[in-house]
Order: C-alpha cells, then sequence, then structure tokens
C-alpha cells in the first residue's frame, strides 16, 4: 500500500486525483456497473458449477459430504451402462426432436396472423402469452383431468381417431405423447410473441417489392418472411431446446407423489434423471455427472444448430 502511494506521489498524482480520473473513464464505470452482477454470478452460478464438476469425479452423498472419495471418470462410466439413463436420454430427444419443430412452426403461423391484424393485438399477444406465465403444475393438472378415462373431454375427442379410451398420463403408449402436448402448449405462446418482435422488424418495402412483382401470400411467406426471420428462428430453436433438454416440471407434476418419470419410466427425462440420482438416492457425484452431460449435450446441440445458419446470424 506504502509503495503504491509512493509510486502515484512520484508521478505527480495524488490518489484522490487517480480516483477522479478513473470515475472520468468509462471503462472503469461499465465494470463498476456490472461488478455487483459478476460478483452475484460468482456465488450463485460459477462456484456451484465448479464445485458440481469437482463432484462428478467422487464417490460423495449429501448425507455425508466429508467422506468424498475420488473416483475418477467411474461415475460417467457407470452411467453408460445404466438402462434408465439411456431411457431418459431417449425421451428427452424424442421430446426436443418432436415439440420443438411442432411448437415453433404453430408459433410462426399465428404469428404471421396476428401481425396482419390492427386491432386488439395487444390483447391477443396477451392472451397467447398466459399459458408460458401460468404455473406449470397447474397447467398439468388441467391437461391430467382433460385427458382422465371416459370423463375427459380431449380423452373422447381422440378416441374418434382411433385411440384407445384411458387415462393418456397413466398408460406408457401415450404418457409422453401427453407431455409433448403440454409442452408444445405451455411454450408456443412465449414464441408467438418473439415471432411477433422479428416480424415487426421486417421493412414493409419489402412486401411492396414482392406485390408488384405478382407474389402471392405463400410467396411472400416462403421468399420474404422465414429467410428475413432466421435470426429470430435460431433464437427461437435454441431456447426451445434448452428448454426441452431440461424439462422437470410437468414430469415431476405427473408423478403426483409417486415415483418419478411414471408410468413405468415413460415420462422420465435428462433431468429427471439427475434429480432421482442426486436428491432422491443421495448420489451427489453421479447426479453431478448426470448434469453435466446435460451442461455438454445442450451446448453441442446448440454449436450444431449455429452452424446450419452461421452464415444470416
Amino acid at each position: 500500500m506504502e509503495h503504491g502511494r509512493e509510486a502515484s506521489l512520484k508521478a505527480g498524482r495524488s490518489p484522490s486525483q487517480i480516483w477522479m480520473r478513473l470515475a472520468s473513464s468509462s471503462k472503469f464505470v461499465g465494470y463498476l456497473f456490472v461488478a455487483p452482477i459478476l460478483i452475484f454470478m460468482g456465488i450463485w452460478f460459477y462456484y456451484p458449477l465448479i464445485r458440481s464438476f469437482v463432484y462428478s469425479f467422487q464417490d460423495i452423498s449429501f448425507l455425508n459430504p466429508d467422506a468424498a472419495k475420488f473416483i475418477g471418470l467411474q461415475n460417467y462410466t457407470e452411467m453408460m451402462k445404466d438402462s434408465d439413463f439411456w431411457g431418459a436420454l431417449k425421451n428427452s430427444a424424442i421430446i426436443t426432436v418432436v415439440a420443438v419443430p411442432l411448437q415453433s412452426i404453430i408459433a410462426l403461423f399465428i404469428a404471421v396472423g396476428l401481425n396482419k391484424i390492427t386491432r386488439l393485438k395487444t390483447t391477443f399477444r396477451t392472451l397467447f402469452y398466459l399459458p408460458y406465465i401460468t404455473s406449470t403444475v397447474a397447467v398439468t393438472t388441467v391437461f391430467m383431468y382433460l385427458f382422465m378415462q371416459q370423463d375427459g373431454i380431449a380423452t373422447k375427442f381422440f378416441t374418434l381417431f382411433g385411440m384407445d379410451d384411458v387415462s393418456w398420463y397413466a398408460s406408457t403408449k401415450y404418457a409422453l405423447p401427453f407431455l409433448i402436448l403440454i409442452t408444445v402448449w405451455t411454450y408456443i405462446g412465449f414464441y408467438v410473441v418473439v415471432y411477433l418482435g422479428g416480424l415487426q422488424n421486417i421493412p414493409y418495402d419489402i412486401y411492396e417489392s414482392g406485390m408488384v412483382d405478382g407474389a402471392n401470400a405463400w410467396q411472400r411467406l416462403r421468399y420474404i418472411t422465414i429467410p428475413m426471420l432466421k435470426p429470430t428462428t435460431f433464437l427461437v430453436l435454441t431456447s426451445g431446446l434448452i428448454y426441452a433438454m431440461q424439462l422437470f416440471d410437468q414430469p415431476y407434476a405427473l408423478a403426483r407423489n409417486g415415483s418419478l418419470g411414471s408410468p413405468a419410466g415413460a415420462t422420465s427425462t435428462i433431468v429427471i434423471y439427475f434429480y432421482s440420482q442426486a436428491f432422491s438416492f443421495n448420489l451427489a457425484g453421479y447426479g453431478s455427472a448426470a448434469a453435466f452431460i446435460i451442461f455438454a449435450l445442450i451446448i453441442l446441440l446448440t454449436i450444431i444448430q449455429k452452424r446450419f445458419v452461421k452464415e444470416d446470424i
């Protein structure tokens, strides 16, 4: 401290002058404003992340963390042999492959329709957004009543198309499609709002040029709207992928205080698997390894998506 003060005095500047110069620096002010969030991120995000990464190489239990033992890659190798892990990963992959494109396409067409409305646009946008901010547990519970055997309105409707009259959430055949339906319904409204924001950034002059050239509504959608919305679509697909891979609330609500992933693992996702291992079986190290596999998969899939649209993003 003394040495620093002497150095500043030798340079002909007092400490107050140095502080005044720093305060007038835009970079210093910028770092000063972001410092609190960086500190909190370090405490609540980076430290747990690093700690969990260390746990993934240990045999450790939350009941007795002091007895942790380093076991290297054993947690990862054992997970690769676990059929429950592969079943949960398969379910998550199916949800991602089916739900993400489906909700994105539906949201796009709804947004295009809403964008043409001149009156009550804000009201309709709010109505579509409501499912996203509604309690996931409440939404899942309502859907369970709709898809009950015999009395469920939705169940009766789908029997007209040859489907079985069963409680979908209790059937190994229909539980996963039921989960996909809930997921799509929950997130469509959010992506409608995102697409509306993207549509409003497209200059109307481009559409006028297309109409002058004789382009019909479908051609304008295909050759103008969709290409111009590629950055927005990338955002929608990426966030949809992350939500789908981290699906937890809906399967947890479906379990109804029973076995997670019921019936018979049909609704077990990769996050449900992680939660069960870490908190139900108290295998903190094994659960941490599962968490990092989820993290790696999300990063990998995001990079793959980015490469497909890299020239437009």
